[in-house]
């Protein structure tokens, strides 16, 4: 290692206590859950330093830290990264109007990257809202941005409800 070598260790919950607590509840209710600490969140969040900080029916809000450790080689957040942020927002929000036992997968996701996300940019906020859920899949749209509202990328996505 040289001296500009960087470390990072953190910790995560035990997914299958998580996942073995969704289908016992709405999913709203699953939602607020994670929110209010009572579910934790789930181990990619803490992976990629994200969590889902407010849920309402038809829309999730995930704030999200950059930082290097995200980073492509060109030195900006990668865009999988972005992606996986947008993706949690949309399931969340399409999750928001499912029964307890019912659950999603993701069919599709595209982003639109309009600007480089890097870890000076700050916590950056990405707002999810359903366009349609019905008894098979769900379609949503996620914005992301940064504390002053620049929009930073879209995405949109449809989830099949299982």
């Amino acid at each position: 290692m040289t001296s500009d070598d960087r470390t990072r260790s953190y910790s995560w919950p035990d997914p299958l206590s998580i996942a073995a607590t969704a289908p016992t509840t709405s999913g709203l209710e699953f939602l607020r859950r994670l929110v209010s600490g009572d579910v934790p969140q789930a181990p990619v969040s803490a992976t990629l330093d994200f969590a889902l900080v407010a849920a309402d029916l038809g829309t999730a809000t995930v704030e999200a830290n950059p930082a290097e450790y995200a980073y492509n080689a060109i030195g900006t957040v990668h865009g999988g990264v972005i992606a996986t942020w947008a993706d949690t927002a949309i399931g969340y929000a399409i999750q928001s109007h499912l029964p307890a036992g019912s659950g999603i997968t993701t069919l599709d996701l595209q982003v639109r990257y309009l600007r480089a996300v890097r870890a000076d940019t700050g916590t950056v906020t990405i707002v999810a809202t359903t366009e349609h859920v019905g008894r098979r899949t769900g379609t949503a749209r996620a914005t992301v941005t940064d504390a002053a509202g620049k929009l930073l990328a879209t995405a949109t996505s449809t989830c099949l409800v299982v």
